[in-house]
């Protein structure tokens, strides 16, 4: 049976980390980044974990649940003994690359007074690096199911000294269809009763519960009971517009707010490229975050966006879970997610922990007909925004944005495509085979001209 506890959310509790069973070194990391007193999550959940207890922790993005898996699996590590071939010990498994890559910072953060040693381990790029850094040896696995399957099958590492699993948004890994790599993982690794099972959603579904119920021996449920999109620190509105109209008052609410880190979230890859193409075309500096920008990338413009070198992004809802940006300080549903789920994600990029934020949302003729589920589903109605003059600005021309599947090819793919024999009917590689290249006279008599760089030797 699972045993719950809940309780309100607020910024922080009166619980200390001092005041809790954790090692010296993990301590001090903590202490360095300044954190003192604990979020609810952590609370909750810590007293619990660091005794031994599997849990299911709800909880939304933001409210500390990854320093809350992190102390605990360290801690326990620190405890133990590893083996002298140095296999992973605790895995930690998440939906997407981006929050990969965040727990991984944040364990390196959280672990650098001691030799723990943790690799990330994801998908589109680093393949040969990864895999070496998990052979040479590694305490914690960090990573997407499907990377880490491929080197588990590849026999790079096994499972069979795992102390402890995380299982980061259970609910996100199901909608990615990602639940049977993650049911495949945990059945390799030693049985749920001789580990420690963390599993972290944002909702507890039905097939959340089963899945727990599956791999979990007596977990407990940590519950925070109000959500994000309640909290006070993030004023919600709503402008009413015509699609004509999205534009236009997208450019009078920068012209207005100057925001510091604005996301501007749409559906679409499409809407991306025409949202950010407007905005260049009108000075605003801006990037876009979508599925089709390599990883790398990705990487360096949530970087850059975090370092404040620009104040837009634009971003489909890859961006919408498993991204930790400080002072997000506005959030722009450009157009409605048809999820309403997605819009609590979506708007959680801003006011996190202790900080105030603002989301705006277009309803407009394509996407109004989402809101109601989407206030059915956070519990409130969101503010109607009065549209004030002067507040719509007419555009320039937008720039053109060069896409991201273009701009990633290689110089020799992009030359191998412009020389391909088929483009704009010329001749075949087999039909033109032997044939000399004639050159043409000039017109005023002389010689033709030799290309240097070319030779009968080549």
């Amino acid at each position: 049976m699972y045993s719950s506890v809940s309780m309100e959310q607020t910024h922080l509790t009166n619980t200390k980390f001092s005041s809790l069973a954790i090692p010296e070194a993990l301590s001090k990391a903590l202490s360095e980044q300044g954190f003192e007193f604990c979020t609810p999550i952590q609370a909750k959940a810590l007293p619990l974990t660091l005794n031994g207890a599997n849990i299911i922790g709800q909880a939304s993005t933001g409210t500390g649940k990854t320093l809350a898996f992190l102390v605990t699996i360290a801690t326990r590590l620190l405890a133990t003994e590893r083996s002298s071939k140095r296999q992973p010990r605790a895995l930690v498994l998440a939906p997407t690359r981006e929050l990969a890559v965040q727990i991984y910072n944040d364990a390196l953060d959280l672990l650098k007074h001691t030799d723990l040693r943790c690799v990330c381990a994801y998908g589109g790029t680093d393949y040969d690096k990864q895999r070496n850094q998990i052979e040479a040896g590694v305490d914690i696995l960090i990573g997407t199911p499907g990377r880490i399957i491929d080197y588990f099958k590849q026999r790079v590492f096994d499972l069979r000294k795992i102390e402890a699993v995380v299982l980061d948004e259970a609910d996100r890994m199901f909608d990615l269809g990602f639940i049977k790599d993650v049911r495949f993982l945990l059945r390799k690794a030693t049985p749920p009763d001789q580990r420690l099972n963390l599993m972290f959603s944002a909702t507890l579904s039905y097939r959340v519960i089963e899945l727990a119920y599956e791999q979990m021996d007596n977990p407990q449920v940590v519950k925070i009971e109000s959500d994000e999109v309640t909290a006070d620190n993030i004023e919600q509105s709503v402008y009413y517009v015509s699609n004509d109209e999205k534009i236009p008052l997208l450019l009078g609410l920068i012209q207005k707010l100057k925001p510091e880190r604005m996301i501007v979230f749409v559906n679409t890859k499409a809407g991306a490229d025409l949202v950010c193409g407007y905005l260049l075309g009108n000075d605003v500096q801006a990037a876009i975050l979508s599925g089709d920008v390599p990883q790398k990338k990705r990487q360096r413009l949530v970087i850059q966006f975090g370092m404040g070198e620009f104040p837009v992004l634009v971003a489909t809802d890859v961006a919408a879970r498993g991204l930790h940006i400080d002072n997000v300080t506005h959030v722009v549903n450009f157009d409605l997610p048809q999820d309403a789920e997605d819009y609590v994600h979506r708007i959680g990029r801003t006011g996190r922990i202790g900080q105030k934020g603002m989301a705006i949302s277009f309803g407009c003729e394509t996407s109004s007909f989402y809101l109601p589920d989407i206030e059915e589903y956070i519990g409130v109605t969101i503010p109607k925004a009065s549209m004030e003059p002067g507040l719509l600005v007419k555009p320039k021309p937008m720039q053109r944005i060069r896409s991201a599947s273009t701009s990633s090819r290689r110089p020799e793919q992009k030359n191998k495509a412009r020389n391909s024999p088929h483009k704009h009917g010329s001749k075949s590689s087999s039909e033109s085979a032997g044939k000399p290249r004639r050159r043409r006279k000039p017109k005023d008599g002389s010689k033709p001209a030799v290309n240097p760089s070319s030779s009968s030797g080549e």
